[in-house]
């Protein structure tokens, strides 16, 4: 069923993240002709003005009242298809979205405990309804995905950074893929696997874009626009943090830092409004529901407001946010290396191909015993959700004092907390340790699922262990001018949430999220520096948990330049770049294009002035070199050919006719002068044609091959127009006009003259004027750096650049020579490497001067040649008319 949502880069489902194997450039022609063939357009703006002038001038009686009808018809279109109708219908519908999912995971997480607590008669009654119910849910979730949209798979996070790059998707935001998601999330989080629900919305906010930009396009043009709805997916990726955590201010930062390349400031307000409005519709919709008495935070602390923290607890801060880098590096580590230790075993990734839901019910079974409350789950406070275990987590209560646990409430939650047989210290050590490792296991399994949620989760357990490890090295909290103050453990926590949930996504928005989560702003001087400091560790072992998944799915992004090595700001393009580029040029003959595409797969090729001054002159695409052999060598050239050999022979047996010897004499005479025009032509187009002197035109100015394969591009020089001298010679003898209109050939050359025709076909020059060229390719110089091409590749969305010297073709730098200098292994195949150092020129030394001095001899050389050169000028109408005046 998914089939026809799969075409876009071949996306390939694999045991447990998906991944794309078509080449960017082949499915973007793909797609070009897909759209060419369609071609349907709805009615221009001129055409419905033109309409409601000509309904003004109707002087019927129903005129007055039709023209107002289509004004205010017009009127609220233009209303309608403005930016804050569409983010308040953006902010709205996720809200409620949001509100619909959470309360769909709820119904399933009590009807879970609702079947455990009444069978505590037979604990193996219970361990079968602890076990069988998740595994029943993830396995409907997975195989609902795999049917209905395998690209609603995981986070969606990397694919949307993928889109928002330039890259099209658009199997990832399909009606089809958003139903998926929605169903799949719901049933996966229901299931009580440790997953998160902030990614996979932030993708489904994204969806909610895509759809309603498809629906108000029915009102307004400006939301085809494609530009544009780009720039509304970075909206939508705010909207999708806000309705997880009512958190307007952290959603949108958090989409600029995990999703944007480069961020749009006219966004800005499209960002916090939207963003603004579906937190406030969130919480509006807890409030009628009665979860909430009123709007506040979602999940409100009271930490001390007037003595907030000691300044001798920024050390346990700072070491709280170090040892959260190293933590949320191991996590992205972890997560890889399990993906790659499956992939790598192929006995076993065949087997569980062959039985795609086996692997989620595996792994679903054994996170599932491991946390039955009555066994190992008691000691990790297996009955709580995540939500709940937030909540208990943040409390700003100590738990122990010295590691005695009776301070607990007896009707809190924090309950879950205790045991008889342990302290604090190890359910939370116990706590961090298996989650950690369930939640980078569980993240594998091929359902739409998050991992914020379960990082934060465990990030605030890790800080709580830290923040009760301070209570009891100081039980009597700290003093400040004879007052003592207890140390709040719940602080801790909240730093640790925000540190490792950054260290893991690569942010520190999540200090915002924070704040705003809990509705306290005072501990902002901790929080951000752990926050910083967790994201200086992570950012110097591992990527992104975001970018790692670019990298096991395979997507076209470019990653980022890691900071603190200096050697990679001192590589310049001539240190990466391919020499040996592959090229056309403009006296070519169709061989030479035969040869280029048997020999290599590029999706374009430079078009060069000549193979001696290597001038380039634009570029040309693949499918257009191909339409024009396509042309040169296809059937319909071949039957003219024939038609025109047939023609003449007819021409010559009626002219030969016996008759008048006066006519016999005159129709003699001129078979003789037809024969040898007919000679001139047959040798006109077996020798190479002259170059045309007509300049070459830019690619908006002309006719694409590609776009009418069935044209036969005729010859433009003066030689070549031997057809139409013919017909008018002819013109004078209507009987042989008519043989010649009403001539029919059959193909009947045998496979020896096709080949020998084609060979000479070969032998011609190619002509350039019906071919799409880009005249204005994207070029970088050789000493432009590592870090200023990384900018221009995300800037612009590139997929390579030719790098020039004084207009000469020297090389050509790809996404992929980019992507490997920046991960370090510049040392590959096809690739002119030198030491990093040796593109570092010292401004003051003698060979610059001379390289520099080298370099305008050659430029003033190149402009005089170019000077003393008769260079082909186009045609025009106008000059032609005042010549001939």
């Amino acid at each position: 069923m998914a089939s026809d949502d799969q075409r876009g880069l071949h996306y390939e489902q694999t045991l447990m993240y998906g991944r794309y194997t078509q080449e960017l450039g082949a499915y973007a022609k793909e797609e070009a002709a897909r759209l060419r063939e369609e071609g349907v357009r709805r009615p221009s703006v001129t055409e419905r003005s033109r309409s409601l002038e000509l309904l003004e001038n109707d002087k019927g009686c129903c005129a007055k009242c039709r023209i107002c009808t289509v004004r205010c018809q017009k009127f609220l279109i233009s209303c309608v298809g403005e930016d804050w109708i569409f983010l308040i219908l953006l902010g709205l519908f996720m809200a409620l979205l949001s509100w619909l999912v959470d309360f769909g995971i709820g119904i399933c997480l009590q009807s879970q405990k609702w079947m455990y607590v009444n069978l505590e008669s037979n604990v193996f009654l219970q361990y079968l309804a602890w076990v069988t119910y998740p595994v029943v849910l993830i396995t409907f979730s997975a195989g609902f995905t795999q049917l209905l949209a395998p690209q609603a798979v995981g986070s969606g996070i990397p694919e949307i950074k993928t889109i928002l790059r330039g890259v099209v998707l658009k199997e990832c935001l399909t009606f089809k893929t958003f139903v998926a998601k929605v169903i799949g999330l719901t049933s996966a989080l229901g299931s009580g696997m440790p997953l998160g629900k902030e990614s996979p919305f932030v993708h489904i906010a994204s969806l909610g874009a895509a759809l309603l930009c498809k629906f108000m396009s029915l009102f307004g043009g400006i939301y085809e626009n494609e530009s544009r709805n780009i720039e509304l997916l970075s909206v939508a990726c705010a909207v999708g943090v806000s309705c997880v955590f009512a958190a307007p201010i952290g959603g949108l930062l958090f989409s600029i830092e995990a999703m944007s390349t480069f961020f749009t400031v006219r966004n800005y307000w499209r960002g916090f409004f939207a963003a603004t409005v579906t937190a406030f519709m969130y919480r509006v919709l807890a409030v009628w529901n009665r979860d909430e008495v009123t709007i506040t935070a979602l999940l409100p602390t009271n930490f001390r407001q007037d003595f907030p923290f000691d300044l001798q607890e920024l050390p346990a801060f700072a070491v709280l946010g170090i040892a959260s880098g190293l933590g949320g590096a191991l996590f992205v580590c972890l997560n890889r290396q399990i993906v790659q230790l499956i992939r790598n075993q192929k006995t076993i990734k065949k087997f569980l191909m062959k039985k795609r839901l086996l692997y989620p019910a595996l792994v679903t079974l054994l996170v599932s015993t491991l946390t039955f409350p009555p066994g190992f789950g008691q000691f990790m406070a297996a009955k709580l959700t995540q939500m709940e275990s937030l909540e208990t987590l943040l409390d700003n209560q100590t738990w122990s004092k010295q590691g005695i646990p009776e301070e607990f409430d007896s009707n809190s939650l924090s309950q879950a907390w205790k045991h008889p047989q342990v302290n604090v210290f190890v359910t939370l050590t116990l706590f961090v340790v298996m989650k950690f490792w369930m939640s980078a296991l569980a993240m594998t399994m091929p359902v739409p699922c998050g991992a914020f949620m379960p990082v934060f989760v465990i990030g605030a357990a890790f800080g709580r262990l830290v923040g009760e490890s301070m209570a009891a090295w100081f039980p009597d909290g700290v003093h400040s001018d004879g007052t003592i103050y207890p140390i709040e453990p719940g602080v801790y926590a909240a730093v640790g949430a925000a540190a490792l949930s950054g260290a893991v996504t690569h942010t520190v928005s999540t200090a915002v999220v924070v704040f705003e989560l809990t509705g306290q702003i005072s501990h902002i001087l901790p929080v951000m520096i752990a926050v910083i400091l967790a994201n200086a560790v992570a950012q110097s072992l591992q990527p992104s948990l975001y970018d790692s998944l670019i990298m096991i799915k395979k997507l076209p992004y470019l990653p980022e330049l890691g900071w603190g090595h200096h050697e990679k700001y001192n590589i310049c393009v001539e240190d990466i770049m391919i020499r040996d580029v592959m090229y056309i040029t403009l006296n070519c003959c169709y061989r030479d294009l035969h040869d280029v595409l048997l020999t290599g797969h590029l999706k374009t090729l430079a078009l060069l002035e000549s193979s001696e001054s290597m001038i380039l002159l634009g570029s040309i695409e693949r499918a257009q070199i191909q339409a024009l052999l396509s042309l040169q060598l296809g059937r319909p050239r071949r039957l003219k050919y024939l038609r025109d050999r047939a023609t003449a022979e007819k021409r010559l047996s009626v002219g030969s006719h016996p008759g008048s010897e006066d006519g016999s004499t005159m129709v003699n005479q001129e078979v003789h002068f037809q024969v040898n025009k007919i000679s001139t032509e047959e040798t006109s187009l077996s020798s190479t044609p002259t170059p045309s002197m007509k300049p070459l035109k830019p690619a908006l100015k002309r006719p694409s091959v590609v776009d009418c394969p069935t044209e036969i591009p005729m010859p433009t020089s003066p030689q070549d127009h031997s057809g139409s001298t013919l017909k008018n010679l002819f013109r004078v003898r209507p009987d042989i006009e008519g043989l010649e209109d009403d001539f029919h050939v059959d193909d009947d050359m045998t496979i020896r003259e096709i080949a020998e025709w084609e060979e000479n076909q070969l032998d011609e020059q190619v002509n350039f004027d019906n071919c799409m060229i880009d005249p204005a390719p994207i070029q970088l110089v050789e000493s432009t750096s590592l870090h200023k091409t990384h900018t221009i590749f995300s800037l612009l969305g590139l997929d390579h650049a030719y790098v020039t010297s004084i207009g000469r073709l020297i090389g050509v730098v790809s996404l992929k020579e980019l992507q490997k200098a920046i991960e370090g292994s510049v040392a590959v195949k096809g690739v002119n490497v030198r030491p990093p150092l040796a593109s570092f020129r010292d401004s003051g030394t003698s060979g610059t001067i001379m390289n520099n001095e080298n370099k305008a001899r050659d430029l003033h050389k190149l402009w005089n040649r170019r000077k003393l050169m008769s260079l082909p000028q186009e045609h025009r109408a106008s000059d032609s008319d005042e010549k001939s005046k």
